[in-house]
């Protein structure tokens, strides 16, 4: 018989890197596959499932205007108990860091549901950076059956914290690297990043811990190397919040070379990677998908999870503050030889059997 396997999620990150997890069990007869998703990012989601066609079995729509922690956490909580009471999965499958994944597991947890967590491991040390992702996947680490661990250094953080090394796998990459190389299947472009002969860069911030001041030195910063750049297109993609979006229409409005694009559908932003020399970014999910499409990221954050991409020198911190921003990205143009990734990173990433290790391990352990 099937195992039944419920995959839950509620952001467009979450979305994208289960997707070809939930492609891959729907095509598997190994399984019984069930998606639900909570919603807490509602169109943004909606755009990726749409990309993906995936069709959700259960939709909780539990967003709403100025929704706090809380709020995401009691109702996902209350939500997904309700469905597992009806349901009855066998597993369920989360990702990543969000408070849809920590309230979901939980809530399994609760039910003696057997937790799968896909991207286990991630960790930059301190429980407010990122907000509340790090406090997020430190406590679905206690209670998940399976980590699955994208790098070494994941394996590493979950047996510094007592983790049995039983239940830790180790995959060859993190899921986004996957939904990308579909994505660029779907949407036709090429197995490997090449350089892009236009000269554009792309932004986009929205992190928690930066709104307010850190936001508007992240959005000076793009000001100033625009001034410094008039040769460069500047897309800024910026973020749905009305307290990122108005800062940047506020302080980049009015600037000749930069465009405020707003959100955009997860096909047409992989698009725009891929036509950029050089990615803005304070995205978790981005600093994989750039260097994967050849694109080299300037991180818009103070501490990364990615510390093995920082040593491959195809990321690159630069924090919140503005000289440090606009000398790093300065830096990486300039030196042309240093801002591309290689082809030998790029092919190596296009070659990778993530999704497969991950099934063979729920199929086997149940």
């Amino acid at each position: 018989m099937p195992v039944k396997v419920l995959s839950i999620f509620g952001t467009r990150p979450e979305a994208i890197k289960m997707a070809p997890v939930v492609k891959a069990l729907e095509a598997d007869p190994r399984f019984d596959s069930h998606v639900l998703v909570t919603a807490q990012h509602r169109e943004m989601l909606d755009q990726v499932l749409d990309f993906f066609d995936i069709v959700p079995d259960y939709d909780l729509d539990i967003m709403t205007h100025g929704q706090t922690l809380d709020q995401i956490t009691s109702r996902v909580l209350l939500g997904t108990s309700e469905i597992f009471s009806r349901s009855k999965p066998v597993i369920v499958l989360v990702h990543g860091d969000t408070t849809t994944t920590f309230a979901a597991a939980l809530s399994a947890a609760y039910k003696g549901i057997d937790v799968g967590h896909i991207e286990a491991g991630m960790r930059t040390g301190d429980i407010r950076q990122p907000f509340p992702e790090e406090l997020n996947r430190t406590l679905v680490a206690r209670l998940a059956r399976w980590h699955f661990a994208p790098s070494q250094e994941c394996v590493d953080n979950l047996l510094a914290e007592g983790i049995n090394p039983n239940i830790i796998i180790r995959t060859e990459y993190n899921t986004g690297v996957s939904a990308l190389l579909l994505a660029k299947k779907i949407l036709g472009l090429s197995a490997t990043g090449t350089r892009p002969q236009t000269k554009k860069i792309l932004v986009t911030a929205h992190r928690r811990e930066s709104w307010g001041e850190p936001m508007r030195r992240i959005f000076g910063a793009v000001a100033e190397i625009a001034r410094r750049l008039p040769e460069y297109e500047i897309n800024v993609a910026t973020h749905a919040n009305p307290l990122v979006a108005d800062d940047a229409r506020q302080i980049l409005g009015s600037v000749e070379n930069v465009n405020l694009i707003g959100p955009q559908g997860y096909g047409d932003f992989v698009r725009l990677m891929a036509e950029s020399r050089l990615i803005l970014s304070d995205s978790g999910g981005i600093q994989e998908e750039g260097p994967t499409l050849g694109v080299p990221v300037v991180v818009l954050r103070n501490k990364t999870e990615y510390h093995e991409l920082l040593d491959a020198g195809v990321v690159h911190l630069a924090g919140t503050d503005k000289d440090s921003i606009v000398g790093k990205t300065l830096e990486i143009l300039e030196r042309e030889e240093c801002s591309v990734v290689s082809d030998e990173f790029s092919q190596s990433r296009a070659k990778n059997s993530t999704i497969q290790e991950i099934l063979s391990v729920l199929a086997s352990g149940v």
